[in-house]
């Protein structure tokens, strides 16, 4: 099993994930119960799947797929955002169920908490794959939150068997420590069984392996995926291959200042990441990539890159 993409493979990225749209809230003083809290609320495409398709293409891959399930409500809007950013929609439209939507709450440090409404994201279903979605791709890469729930972890599922018997490589970012924590991070982890490269964050990592040091976790999920990168925020990113952390990467420093919402700086690891193993790039480069878009990411308003 290679430990993700094959660096200079060529070929597509297909991403599977999720579709979203986004009410971000970013108020600076604390939010007060029971009554009015100043806020700069604006409504914006997001979605894991989708802001990483959107970053690897930003990174300079060229061929980026998205799969995911929209409500008609907003159909047409993120195809038409995903298709200006460079990704190729492949949406399918939810003849019952409305757009997943997430409200962000984003407080005067550019942390944020999200409340989350998966809607069609959930009902993606294993007659939204095909076999074909596979061709002249080089790369799957699965959103962690297609796992959470049914059908979408079934097609999710399917998915990665697919293209492990194409000799496909898979990707996996965990997605949420707290849907982690209540699917179970065994069942999570007996769910990806079989992908080549896992992204989570320190909080994710901890959770699925229960050590408290995000270095041991690191270890730990190396000896289960052959290739382990944790994600670690403003401190950069470990890298670490055959149980033992292989790279620690700095993340470039970001003034406080120019810090407004780390909505999807994870993702936009992810997308520059895949980007950079396509391009050739080893694992401790491709995170250098990763974090130079996590940084960037943390100056704009919600999960895309700037100007998408």
């Amino acid at each position: 099993m290679t430990a993700g993409p094959a660096p200079g493979a060529g070929g597509a990225l297909l991403i599977v994930g999720d579709v979203v749209t986004d009410v971000v809230a970013r108020h600076r003083t604390p939010l007060a119960a029971a009554t009015d809290t100043a806020a700069s609320i604006r409504t914006l495409p997001g979605g894991a799947g989708a802001n990483a398709a959107c970053w690897a293409v930003r990174s300079g891959h060229r061929d980026v797929r998205l799969l995911g399930r929209v409500g008609a409500d907003a159909a047409g809007w993120h195809e038409r955002a995903l298709a200006g950013a460079g990704v190729r929609p492949l949406l399918v439209t939810d003849p019952e169920a409305p757009t997943a939507t997430v409200i962000a709450l984003v407080d005067a440090e550019a942390e944020r908490t999200f409340l989350t409404d998966g809607g069609a994201v959930l009902r993606l279903c294993p007659d939204d794959w095909s076999a074909g979605l596979l061709d002249g791709v080089a790369a799957l890469h699965l959103s962690g939150y297609l796992f959470f729930a049914e059908p979408s972890r079934t097609a999710a599922r399917l998915a990665l068997r697919a293209a492990r018997a194409a000799g496909v490589p898979v990707s996996v970012d965990p997605a949420s420590a707290g849907f982690l924590a209540e699917l179970g991070p065994e069942r999570f982890l007996a769910a990806v069984e079989g992908v080549s490269l896992l992204l989570p964050n320190a909080d994710e990592a901890r959770l699925l392996t229960g050590a408290a040091d995000p270095e041991a976790a690191a270890r730990e999920l190396s000896r289960r995926v052959p290739l382990a990168v944790v994600t670690l925020g403003a401190a950069g990113a470990l890298v670490a291959e055959a149980g033992r952390v292989t790279a620690r990467v700095a993340a470039p420093p970001v003034e406080p200042e120019r810090r407004v919402d780390s909505t999807g700086a994870g993702d936009a690891f992810t997308g520059a990441f895949l980007a950079a193993r396509l391009a050739g790039a080893d694992p401790v480069r491709a995170a250098e990539a990763g974090c130079a878009a996590g940084a960037e990411a943390v100056t704009v308003v919600g999960g895309r890159p700037p100007s998408v």
